[in-house]
C-alpha cells in the first residue's frame, strides 16, 4: 500500500511515518480504552502487515542481510515461557498446593496487625519468586478477607501490602514476572547474552527488604481504613446502590415518599421512580407510591437490610418471588469480583438472568470510582466490579467454582489430593533447579515443565488451556511485531538519536535513572508487558550510543516496568485488590508514588555497583 506514494517520499520515509501514526494511535489507544489492551496490539500487528512495513516472511536481500518477517515474532521464547508457566501455577493452584499454604497463613498469622502483615507479605513474596503472583493473590483474597473479619482487623490495611509484595517477590528472579522474559527474550534477539534465574535475585532481595520496611512503617499508617462490599450489610460508614419494586399489598402504596421511605429510612435518597416504564417528574415530597413502581435509591448498610426485611418491596432478580419464603430458606451471602478473563464483562445483569439460570439474587453492585445512577439491570458489568450475591448454599458452591468470579467472602473447596501436590511441587522444584545450573534454556524447561503437569494430571488440557491468559500472550505477540517494525524501519533508530540529542551529554547513570523512570510512569499508565516489548530495542540502542554495556539499562527496565505500584491499573494484582478491599482509587498514588520514588533512587545508585558500565 506504500508503494503508491513511493515516487514522492522516499519509501523508508513512509515506513517511519508510518509507524508513528501507529505508535501514536496504539498509546492513545491503550489510554483512552477503545479496546483491550490484546486487541488493540493485534490490531496494530495488522497494520503493520497491511502497510507492508513487515514481510510475512524473512526475505533475503541481495547483499546476503536477511530482512526478519512478521512470522519471525512468533519464533520468540517469552510468549511461549509465559504461557507455560501459567500452566504450571495452575497446576500448582489446582493441586492445592497454594491453597496450602494460604490455610498455613491462617495459623500462623495471629491476630496482631503488624504480624498478620508481616506474615502475609513473607509468604506472598517468596511464592511470587517461583510462581505467577495472579493465582497467589486470588487464592488468598478471600483468605486474608475471612482472617480479617475473624481477628477485627480492616481488610483494607492488608490487601494492598498483598499486592504490593507480591510484585515485589516477582523481581526476584527471572520467572517471577512475564515483563522479565519479555525484556530477556527481545534482548536475545539483539544480541544479549540471556539472564540466569536467580541473576536478579541480588537486586530483588534489596526491593523486598525495602518494601517490606516502608509498608510496616510509614506505608501502613498511608493505609486507609475502609469497608468491603459484604461489611456494608452491618455498617453504616457508605451508601450502596439497589433497587426494587413495590408489591400489591406494600406499606408505601396510596403514600407518599415523604410519610413512608423517607420517615423510616432518612438516610435514603431516591434518584428515580419508573412507572409502567416511564420515569416519573412529580416532586418527591408529593409523589404517591403504586403497586408496581420501580424505585432506584441509595441506602446505607443497616437501612438496607431493614427495608429487606420488613417486606412488600421485591428487589431486582427476585421477580415473580414470594419474599418471604425466600427469606425462611437458608442463604449464603457471597461477595465477588468480576475477572479479566469473565465471559460476563459486557452483558448486562438482565442478559446474565443471575436468579433464572443460577438461582443466585443480586443484592448490590459497586464499582469503583464511579458513580452508579442507572437502572442496574441493563448496566454492563465491567472487569473489577464487586458484586454481593445471595442464594442457597448448593447455587454459591456452584458459583464459587466458575471461573467467571473471584470469590472474596470465602475460598472455594479444593480438593486435595496430598500425591498430587507433592508431584505439582515437585515439577515446580525441578524447573527451578533446572534453570539454576541451566541444564536447558528456561523456554525449553517450561514447555517440560507444563507437559508434566498435564501428563501427570496435575491439570487437564482443557484446564491449562483455561489458565493461559492468552488476552498476554496476543498483547506480547503484537507489541513484538510493532517493535520489530520499528527496528527494521529505522524508527527506533531515529528515536535513539532524538533521545541522544536530549540525554548525550550526560553520563550513562544518568541515562539510566531517566530509562527507569520512563518504564516506571508508562507502566502506570498502560500495559507494563506492552511498555517492555516496544523500549527494550530502544534502551539497547541507547545503550549502544554511548558506547557502554547494555545489561545496566536492561536490569532498569526490567524493575522499572515491574515495580508497579501508583496505579491500580498498572498490575493485575492491584486490579484484584482494588475492588476487594474498598479502595478508592486515590489509595494507589497515595500509598504507591512515595515507594516508587524510594526504588527509582535504590536503582539509580545499586544498578550500575551491581552490573558496571563496561564499554563495548
Amino acid at each position: 500500500m506504500l508503494d503508491l506514494l513511493q515516487p514522492m517520499v522516499p519509501f523508508a520515509d513512509l515506513k517511519i511515518i508510518a509507524i508513528y501514526i501507529i505508535l501514536v494511535l496504539v498509546v492513545i489507544a491503550f489510554f483512552r480504552e477503545w479496546g483491550t489492551p490484546d486487541v488493540v496490539a493485534i490490531a496494530a500487528m495488522g497494520a503493520v502487515l497491511l502497510l507492508g512495513i513487515l514481510p510475512i516472511s524473512d526475505l533475503v536481500g541481495p547483499d546476503g542481510t536477511v530482512a526478519r518477517g512478521l512470522l519471525s515474532v512468533f519464533s520468540n521464547g517469552a510468549p511461549i515461557t509465559i504461557a507455560c508457566m501459567f500452566v504450571l501455577s495452575a497446576g500448582l493452584e489446582r493441586t492445592g498446593a497454594i491453597d496450602a499454604m494460604g490455610k498455613f497463613f491462617t495459623k500462623v498469622a495471629g491476630k496482631s496487625e503488624l504480624r498478620v502483615l508481616l506474615v502475609l507479605m513473607l509468604m506472598g513474596a517468596v511464592l511470587s519468586a517461583f510462581v505467577n503472583n495472579t493465582p497467589i493473590v486470588v487464592v488468598f483474597l478471600p483468605i486474608v478477607l475471612a482472617h480479617a473479619r475473624a481477628t477485627n482487623l480492616k481488610s483494607s490495611k492488608l490487601l494492598i501490602p498483598l499486592s504490593f509484595a507480591s510484585i515485589l517477590g516477582g523481581t526476584c528472579t527471572l520467572t517471577g514476572t512475564s515483563t522479565n522474559l519479555i525484556i530477556d527474550g527481545v534482548a536475545q534477539e539483539y544480541g544479549q547474552r540471556p539472564f540466569g534465574m536467580f541473576e536478579l535475585t541480588k537486586l530483588g532481595i534489596i526491593y523486598a527488604l525495602i518494601g517490606f520496611a516502608y509498608l510496616l512503617t510509614i506505608g501502613r499508617k498511608l493505609l486507609p481504613s475502609r469497608n468491603t462490599l459484604s461489611e456494608l450489610l452491618d455498617s453504616e460508614a457508605k451508601t450502596f446502590l439497589t433497587q426494587f419494586e413495590v408489591e400489591p399489598k406494600s406499606s408505601l402504596v396510596g403514600k407518599t415518599l415523604t410519610e413512608t421511605l423517607f420517615k423510616n429510612y432518612p438516610s435514603a435518597r431516591v434518584l428515580e421512580v419508573r412507572r409502567r416504564g416511564r420515569v416519573l417528574q412529580t416532586p418527591l415530597n408529593e409523589l404517591v407510591i403504586r403497586e408496581r413502581d420501580r424505585l432506584s435509591i441509595t441506602l446505607h448498610g443497616t437501612s438496607f437490610t431493614r427495608l429487606k426485611e420488613s417486606g412488600g418491596v421485591i428487589f431486582d432478580e427476585q421477580k415473580g418471588m414470594n419474599l418471604k419464603k425466600l427469606e425462611d430458606r437458608d442463604m449464603k451471602l457471597l461477595e465477588v469480583i468480576i475477572g479479566p478473563r469473565s465471559t460476563l464483562v459486557g452483558k448486562t445483569l438482565q442478559q446474565i438472568g443471575f436468579r433464572r439460570n443460577h438461582g443466585i439474587n443480586v443484592l448490590a453492585l459497586h464499582r469503583q470510582g464511579e458513580n452508579l445512577q442507572k437502572d442496574l439491570t441493563t448496566m454492563r458489568l465491567q472487569y473489577g466490579d464487586t458484586l454481593l450475591l445471595e442464594g442457597q448454599p448448593d447455587s454459591i458452591a456452584k458459583m464459587q467454582g466458575e471461573s467467571q468470579f473471584i470469590s472474596m467472602s470465602e475460598a472455594p473447596e479444593v480438593k486435595v489430593d496430598p500425591t498430587k501436590v507433592w508431584i505439582g511441587a515437585g515439577i515446580a522444584l525441578l524447573f527451578v533447579l533446572g534453570a539454576s545450573f541451566k541444564l536447558m534454556g528456561i523456554p525449553a524447561l517450561a514447555i517440560l515443565a507444563a507437559i508434566a503437569m498435564i501428563m501427570s494430571r496435575c491439570v487437564t488440557v482443557q484446564q491449562a488451556y483455561n489458565a493461559v491468559q492468552w488476552n498476554i500472550v496476543f498483547l506480547i505477540f503484537g507489541m513484538l511485531a510493532l517493535g520489530l517494525a520499528m527496528s527494521q524501519s529505522g524508527a527506533a533508530a531515529q528515536l535513539v538519536g532524538g533521545i541522544m540529542t536530549i540525554f548525550g551529554g550526560f553520563t550513562p547513570m544518568v541515562v539510566l535513572s531517566v530509562v527507569y523512570l520512563l518504564s516506571s510512569i508508562l507502566t502506570e499508565l498502560i500495559s507494563n508487558n506492552a511498555v517492555a516489548a516496544l523500549l527494550t530495542p530502544i534502551v539497547i540502542g541507547i545503550a549502544a550510543q554511548l558506547d557502554v554495556d547494555a545489561r545496566p539499562f536492561i536490569v532498569a527496565m526490567m524493575f522499572g516496568c515491574s515495580a508497579s505500584f501508583a496505579t491500580p491499573i498498572g498490575y493485575q494484582t492491584n486490579t484484584y485488590v482494588y475492588g476487594a478491599g474498598g479502595y478508592k482509587f486515590t489509595d494507589f498514588p497515595k500509598v504507591g508514588i512515595p515507594l516508587n520514588l524510594i526504588l527509582w533512587i535504590v536503582a539509580t545508585f545499586l544498578i550500575p555497583l551491581l552490573w558496571p558500565f563496561k564499554p563495548m
